[in-house]
């Protein structure tokens, strides 16, 4: 018997009359909605995913998720795992939630509309296996561009620090539980304040643009209670020198496959 329409769906058969585009990432493996006018999905959520070294019948957990990006391609590569997702936007939760149900990750992905510094009840702290976020990239007193709220809120602090975001993360992962973040070079000293003490063993793991430009990104890796000397990776070359991306970076960003370090 067919299965009947899902009247959340149904609502978003036009998605230009809601001001959203349907578009498809992981080379066409994931299908999202997502705001046209506001902050859009990009590499890094996919590279965050790409890092969280998750395996089946572990529970992890997403900080800031958006419309479900690096929820939903860390779900779709690892079978058999449980991501909790939390947004503090409601209308963002909505199509996180829509995008879980609409690629068939539903039952893998429980989105939660909540602020990280006031975490709802059933998002029970030492119980994560994995934390992953991508928190705002510029303090709160750093000028931005862009004019439209919801784009400013997701690029700079607001509220919430980026310490918070750290202590988040700590606080929700269990002992020896990773912490995977994705964040700019140059605030690198900012996380590792935020992390002494809480975590260790931290791994960093820079991201390079091509054609011997300096890395703007970073991703960091650190593990809830253990000690260990940090290590620096070589890291990741995204583009060639025709500017298409690499045949490892097209490996994680087209495939869908881990970023393994």
């Amino acid at each position: 018997m067919e299965k009947p329409p899902d009247p959340e769906m149904e609502e978003y058969a036009d998605p230009a009359a809601h001001g959203l585009t349907d578009d498809r990432i992981l080379g066409g493996q994931l299908r999202l909605l997502q705001p046209a006018d506001g902050h859009r999905i990009g590499q890094d959520a996919i590279l965050l995913a790409a890092a969280v070294a998750a395996q089946a019948g572990e529970l992890a957990l997403e900080g800031g998720a958006g419309v479900g990006a690096a929820s939903l391609c860390l779900a779709h590569r690892v079978p058999g795992l449980s991501v909790d997702a939390i947004e503090i936007d409601p209308a963002l939760a909505e199509l996180c939630r829509n995008n879980a149900e609409r690629n068939g990750l539903g039952d893998a992905v429980e989105v939660y509309c909540a602020d990280i510094a006031n975490p709802p009840y059933r998002v029970t702290p030492e119980t994560y296996h994995h934390v992953f976020m991508n928190p705002p990239f510029l303090e709160a007193h750093a000028a931005i561009a862009s004019p439209r709220p919801r784009r400013a809120n997701a690029h700079r602090e607001s509220g919430v620090m980026l310490r918070d975001w750290i202590k988040f993360a700590v606080t929700m992962a269990r002992p020896g539980g990773s912490i995977t973040i994705i964040h700019r070079v140059d605030r690198m000293d900012d996380l590792l304040a935020a992390l002494k003490g809480r975590a260790g063993r931290c791994e960093i793991f820079p991201l390079w643009p091509g054609g011997a430009k300096p890395a703007k990104r970073l991703i960091l890796r650190a593990y809830k209670g253990l000690d260990g000397a940090m290590t620096l990776h070589r890291g990741l070359t995204l583009h060639a020198a025709d500017k298409k991306y690499t045949d490892e970076a097209e490996r994680i960003l087209r495939a869908g496959q881990a970023l393994l370090f």
